[in-house]
């Protein structure tokens, strides 16, 4: 099988540790073809279906939107960074720490950045926040997609976009490791909580093997010796969520298709 946690990779060492851990819990729990490593994919989204996925690390948007008929929801991890609110985050809303501007009223008209289109923190959320804003379906003039957040916080710094969301574990792990990065940005305000990145399996591995992962994943937790490894990666806890605790996402993506504001735009 195979194995994936490609979502905050700011601390690849880290993440592989603690695959490491994981790795070693689940084959003491007697499941079979564990991976020793984890892949890093570039394309994500065959990625998440593929058949002999054990587990990964997808987005709340793609889930709701595309990836409900292929993957089981196993649950996701609480962190510690700021502004999470238990098994709930927020994406923050950056511009340049000299940018007088303080509120996203103000940066009507300016240049926004984004990573994709089908990210809930990058895009969806913050679509839903703006949508309140828009008039005739636009706000900004001009919208900018960068590949992931690390590049809209690149973008923002040098200027070359005004405005970004980023999830706010993205924010606190890239400011860990780039310093000069986090002194160049400040944060503007905040999107709606939504529900934590989900851990999945391919929907084939049925319920039995879904519930050893939580069981896996509860112990990977809640283990005093994998302490360090947990605070590097700011991971707090496990909650076990479902597909339908996802709802919240599509209701954002609605609430801005009613608005008129369907793009970032």
């Amino acid at each position: 099988m195979i194995a994936s946690l490609p979502m905050y990779p700011a601390d690849r060492d880290a993440v592989g540790a603690l695959w490491d851990a994981l790795s070693s819990i689940l084959i003491d729990m007697g499941v079979s073809g564990v991976p020793t490593q984890l892949l890093w994919p570039d394309d994500l989204h065959p990625h998440w279906r593929r058949p002999d996925l054990l587990l990964s690390q997808t987005c709340g948007y793609p889930l709701v939107t595309g990836l409900a008929d292929d993957v089981n929801v196993i649950g996701t991890f609480n962190y510690s960074a700021p502004h999470c609110e238990g098994a709930n985050y927020r994406s923050v809303i950056i511009a340049r720490a000299d940018d007088g501007r303080e509120d996203l009223r103000s940066f009507r008209g300016c240049r926004v950045a984004y990573n994709s289109r089908d990210s809930q923190s990058g895009y969806n959320g913050f679509r839903a926040l703006v949508a309140q804003l828009a008039i005739n379906g636009r706000f900004f003039g001009e919208a900018t997609a960068t590949g992931s957040h690390h590049a809209s916080m690149q973008a923002v710094a040098k200027g070359d976009a005004d405005i970004a969301a980023v999830d706010c574990i993205s924010f606190a792990a890239i400011g860990r490791q780039e310093l000069g990065l986090a002194a160049a940005l400040k944060v503007i305000g905040l999107t709606e909580l939504a529900p934590g990145l989900p851990l999945v399996t391919h929907k084939s591995n049925g319920e039995g093997l879904v519930s050893v992962l939580r069981a896996a994943l509860r112990q990977l937790v809640a283990d005093p010796g994998l302490a360090d490894i947990r605070q590097r990666l700011m991971i707090s806890r496990f909650t076990l969520l479902e597909f339908a605790d996802y709802a919240p996402i599509r209701r954002m993506e609605r609430a801005a298709f009613a608005a008129g504001y369907a793009d970032l735009a």
